[in-house]
């Protein structure tokens, strides 16, 4: 399994992609690049690769994780079997695991982060200030400093569906002249036929990411996608999938089909009653798999459980689910109940 590390042609500090210059940047000598001039450096780095000379590196099998070296300083990184991105924890050099994104695993997309980490402080800072019952150990500096970038593996697809109205309806008018209530009842039989294009359906592609959270930072600008390099992957942490569109095919087919109907139904609202059930078939599928970019920082509250707090890296859309300092909300309710306490003994002490 090839790992890489995308070097600065200047000084030999490894490169990272920096969202807010939409450039692939140093950060020894501040020398940066464009995409173009990083094909040209990781296709050199891939052929000394290939003659042994660097970024070939052994994977070790321990299990649940695996173990590479790292192509800049011999370092052993242990990851998990579905990251794709990382650091080298010695040197800190980006490591991007290519092999973990080739042949059948390379991403056909990638959405590069727009927000620099940074900004994604920033807004983190912003949003927790206003939840007044958060612990202060979840926005301190060294649980902040765990503020990670990922990218995150996602399934796009786009399916062309026929679905078809037939049956009867009828139109129902009612006219009053005095006491006097005339009910028209005319019928119809009615046929609708539609060609329907659907685009951008998503779902995740990892096991691990929460669904609930994953969904939250929706939606993101799917026109800003661009054909995948692993540069963009460099300063980041990346994942690939370890769900294939075939794992919810099922589900998938009926929402489409479902959606397809409603629409057509919805063709025949000039009717009072329909009697009629749309039909739906998708006859053309495609599904794209996309790496989309995603600011997540994790906290272990007190009561043993995971929380996490996750930003769109394009456009700072924020989800959270949020551990909650039982003392201040306990303190909290006290001096409200106190502070009734005291309305109520001067309301009465008055009477």
């Amino acid at each position: 399994m090839p790992t890489m590390t995308y070097k600065c042609v200047n000084c030999g500090g490894g490169l990272i992609f920096d969202p807010d210059k939409q450039a692939f940047v140093c950060e020894y000598c501040g020398s940066a690049f464009t995409e173009a001039e990083l094909t040209e450096i990781a296709t050199e780095q891939a052929q000394t690769a290939e003659h042994g000379m660097d970024g070939a590196a052994p994977e070790v099998d321990t299990g649940t994780q695996v173990v590479y070296m790292c192509p800049s300083c011999g370092a052993q990184i242990v990851t998990d079997e579905t990251t794709a991105a990382t650091y080298c924890y010695y040197c800190h050099n980006p490591v991007v695991l290519s092999g973990r994104l080739s042949g059948e695993w390379a991403p056909d997309f990638v959405l590069p982060f727009a927000i620099d980490r940074d900004e994604a402080v920033k807004r983190f800072l912003d949003w927790v200030k206003k939840k007044r019952f958060v612990p202060g150990g979840f926005f301190r500096k060294d649980q902040i400093e765990k503020l990670s970038g990922v990218y995150y593996p996602y399934w796009i697809g786009s399916f062309d569906v026929r679905a078809n109205l037939v049956g009867s309806a009828d139109k129902v008018r009612k006219v009053r002249t005095g006491d006097t209530e005339i009910t028209t009842v005319e019928n119809f039989s009615i046929e609708r036929r539609a060609d329907i294009h659907f685009d951008n359906y998503m779902r995740t592609a990892f096991s691990k990411m929460e669904r609930k959270l994953a969904d939250g930072v929706h939606p993101y600008v799917l026109g800003d996608l661009r054909p995948f390099t692993s540069a963009y992957l460099t300063g980041f942490m990346a994942e690939k999938r370890d769900i294939e569109n075939n794992d919810f095919a099922k589900e998938t087919r009926e929402r489409i089909e479902q959606y397809a109907g409603d629409m057509i139904r919805r063709t025949a609202e000039e009717y009072t009653n329909v009697y009629a059930r749309p039909k739906s078939t998708i006859h053309k599928r495609d599904w794209k798999y996309a790496l989309l970019p995603v600011w997540v920082l994790t906290y272990k509250g007190a009561d043993g459980v995971m929380y996490y707090f996750t930003m769109n890296g394009q456009t700072g859309t924020v989800c959270g689910k949020l551990p909650v300092d039982r003392m201040k909300l306990n303190l909290t309710a006290g001096g409200i109940a106190a502070a009734v306490a005291a309305v109520l003994g001067l309301v009465v002490y008055f009477i």
